[in-house]
């Protein structure tokens, strides 16, 4: 699972949020992806760093990305859609996308955002699960 994934890359191995969910991701699905492609995701953590967007949920969309997209983004018929029906799945399973608020509900001193982490790869899972989606 991912879930158990995300756990050893964000917590034993001290990657951001958006790191260690693209990393399991890698590792679950056999994305390919070469080592120093997770540097794209490296600054969607902590929200951008300012407290945004969830960089958990940014990886999510790359992983998405990476399983559907054959060539170009709006050249593959259905890929938006896709992309928002993931979104609203996120936001009903964390209850937000920002960073900064979704810290107020999951984040604490010792394991820092490891739950809202743990629940944006059930996310993804559930989700590429659901949508038959594959790489």
């Amino acid at each position: 699972m991912i879930r158990d994934r995300v756990k050893e890359y964000f917590i034993d191995k001290d990657y951001n949020c958006a790191e260690s969910l693209l990393r399991a991701a890698n590792d679950e699905y056999e994305l390919q992806i070469p080592e120093e492609s997770f540097k794209l995701v490296s600054a969607f953590g902590a929200g951008m760093g300012c407290g945004k967007v969830c960089g958990a949920l940014c990886s999510c969309m790359a992983v998405i990305g990476k399983m559907s997209v054959t060539d170009r983004a709006h050249a593959t018929e259905g890929f938006t859609d896709l992309c928002a029906d993931l979104y609203d799945k996120f936001v009903r399973s964390l209850g937000n996308t920002i960073c900064e608020d979704l810290k107020k509900l999951y984040r604490n001193d010792e394991v820092r955002c490891l739950k809202a982490v743990e629940m944006a790869a059930d996310v993804l899972d559930n989700f590429i699960a659901a949508n038959n989606l594959s790489r």
